[in-house]
């Protein structure tokens, strides 16, 4: 034991886009004992998803995935720190799915093992990335597109994952560690950079549109318009 109670929390989000009412299903996950958001995105139509960012809680993933008759086509790391990576090695053997993650962030995964210890989790450690992502990568689930933001900062190879939806529809923005309510994320382990992650912000996520939906790594959603006015890094 590790000394850690994980209490796994799910909440479903129904994202409907546009007119004819395709619609993307959003499971969030607080998964392991950091209590990260694990979320999985799903084209309702072919029931394709994304497991974005799986934490920890590997059979309650794989239980919510097989109960809501999903279909996994890919696994998205936003970063490569443990708490983000934890239940990769476990999913990705069950599914045979690719792993997809920033190209600066691979020496971290590799890392991932080692690095569990030294916060008290042991883990498997990751499989490497089947591909590497860049920033202006586009990613398919079904119908759904998810663009990659290189946001480094909180690590080299930190991102976002852009949904910009279309006419009405509200866009995603999954912020991993970058972007959270009030706050940002830690700048202060291995390469993390703290002027690195307030150009990220300036220059990658304020100029979005204010209307985005914010699903971070962790804690609740929220939006930028209320991160623009509330959360003090963005008045810096």
């Amino acid at each position: 034991m590790n000394g850690f109670v994980t209490f796994l929390v799910v909440q479903n989000i129904l994202y409907c886009t546009g007119m004819d009412m395709n619609c993307a299903l959003i499971k969030k996950l607080v998964v392991g004992p950091l209590q990260a958001n694990c979320y999985l995105l799903s084209d309702a139509a072919t029931r394709e998803t994304a497991i974005i960012d799986p934490g920890g809680d590997a059979r309650q993933i794989i239980g919510c995935i097989e109960g809501g008759g999903l279909k996994p086509v890919v696994i998205i790391n936003t970063h490569a720190h443990p708490d983000h990576v934890a239940a990769n090695a476990e999913i990705k053997k069950r599914y045979k799915i690719p792993l997809l993650l920033h190209e600066d962030d691979a020496p971290v995964l590799a890392q991932s093992g080692m690095l569990s210890k030294l916060i008290g989790l042991f883990l498997e450690p990751s499989p490497p990335p089947d591909r590497l992502l860049h920033g202006g990568d586009e990613i398919k689930i079904g119908k759904l597109t998810l663009k990659v933001i290189h946001t480094p900062g909180h690590s080299a190879g930190s991102i976002c994952l852009w949904h910009e939806g279309k006419g009405d529809e509200t866009p995603l923005l999954f912020s991993g560690d970058t972007v959270f309510e009030d706050s940002v994320g830690r700048t202060d382990l291995p390469g993390g950079s703290y002027q690195a992650l307030m150009d990220s912000i300036r220059t990658k996520i304020m100029p979005l549109p204010d209307r985005a939906r914010i699903l971070p790594g962790h804690g609740p959603e929220t939006t930028l318009r209320r991160e623009k006015r509330c959360n003090p890094f963005f008045n810096m």
